[in-house]
């Protein structure tokens, strides 16, 4: 295997006076789709902030395409080329569809100056947002908010995407077409992070999973051997995904 995009080694973060992640290791593969499973408050989110440097590692090192990241500031992050999807969407409900994206695509000035065969190529993953361009993004239904939310992310090129819980509260149809869009993702350069709590969604997915606990990872593999192994997910996860089909 080549070496990875990023690494956490021995990380650990303190929010205020609460220890959250307690030596986190993780490695995620160049190009590939890694998934961050765990029940709730077990650090998934805190991972994906302390990567971002939306919040700082108290302790240990977070390399990107080998350099260290752990002490920049989170616009020196996203230009090196890390777009984080917040579980939150990050979108302004008062602003347009247009110029939600507009304010993502920094090397646009206007709307003119996006690049439109790229634009061209995220309405063919998410229609909804043509059809809705000059929409205040507020009005919006969750699926379509949430769809804005990865687009925004992806309007320029990235070579590593975060993105935290992206199904949570979808409609079936609309987490199918979440699915469809990732995939196509994976098709591209961009290595992806995710964060999920539908684990059918993950296992469809997943090219690599790791899976976190009281803020430390506890297991790492394929996503292929975990789907396989009801009594692996019974014991890191309390439930198997095949009760999620």
């Amino acid at each position: 295997m080549s070496e990875p995009l990023l690494q956490l080694e021995g990380v650990h973060t303190h929010i205020g006076a609460y220890h959250i992640l307690h030596g986190v290791d993780l490695e995620v593969a160049r190009g590939e789709l890694t998934v961050l499973l765990g029940r709730n408050g077990a650090g998934k989110t805190t991972t994906l902030r302390t990567i971002m440097g939306l919040w700082r590692a108290s302790k240990g090192c977070v390399r990107f395409q080998g350099e260290d990241i752990t002490a920049r500031r989170t616009p020196e992050i996203a230009r090196a080329g890390i777009a984080y999807v917040p579980e939150n969407m990050g979108i302004f409900s008062d602003l347009t569809v247009r110029e939600n994206m507009l304010l993502a695509a920094r090397s646009a000035g206007r709307a003119e100056d996006m690049d439109r065969e790229r634009l061209d190529w995220i309405f063919g993953l998410f229609p909804a947002l043509k059809r809705f361009w000059q929409y205040p993004a507020g009005l919006l239904s969750g699926g379509q908010k949430q769809m804005l939310a990865v687009a925004r992310a992806i309007i320029e090129p990235r070579h590593l995407l975060l993105v935290d819980e992206p199904s949570k509260g979808l409609a079936p149809a609309i987490i199918q077409n979440m699915i469809a869009a990732f995939r196509e993702l994976k098709q591209t350069d961009t290595t992806i992070l995710l964060v999920e709590q539908n684990f059918n969604f993950a296992r469809q997915l997943g090219d690599q999973v790791a899976v976190m606990d009281g803020g430390r990872i506890v297991h790492a593999g394929t996503m292929a051997a975990l789907a396989g192994d009801e009594a692996l997910q019974q014991r890191l996860l309390g439930l198997s995904l095949a009760s999620h089909q």
